[in-house]
């Protein structure tokens, strides 16, 4: 017979294994991903958060103080997953926070911090990537 505390060890241990696996194997985890395919202009069709929801949303995320700044923003689909994307200027603090929104139900995906180096390298690959 297995102790009842081994047991529960163990069941939380593979509930966390398990979480690990889908989250990596899935990209993020997130409520909308558009099928492969789905055609630019129908995507924004897809959001059922609104651009200023998913801006609010993110500045909290951040406990933005007064004087935080959303410098650029959009709706993309980002490893498969349908997200607002934003660069926020946080006062007194050098380079931008990066922070990707759930387009389906607001919750902050992930958060960076990225250098004013890093930050000129990215524009960088994107001009090359994207030219106007």
């Amino acid at each position: 017979m297995i102790p009842k505390r081994a047991l529960i060890r163990y069941s939380i241990a593979s509930a966390i294994a398990l979480s690990a696996v889908t989250v990596s194997a899935a990209g993020m985890p997130c409520s909308i991903r558009p099928k492969s395919g789905t055609p630019s202009h129908d995507v924004p069709g897809l959001a059922k958060v609104t651009r200023p929801q998913a801006e609010h949303s993110a500045l909290a995320s951040l406990g933005a103080p007064a004087g935080a700044v959303v410098r650029e923003g959009e709706l993309e689909v980002e490893r498969g997953c349908l997200v607002y994307s934003f660069d926020i200027d946080l006062p007194g603090k050098s380079g931008i926070e990066e922070v990707m929104v759930d387009a389906g139900n607001g919750k902050t995906l992930s958060h960076s911090h990225e250098t004013p180096r890093q930050e000129a390298s990215e524009r960088a690959h994107e001009a090359t990537r994207n030219p106007r």
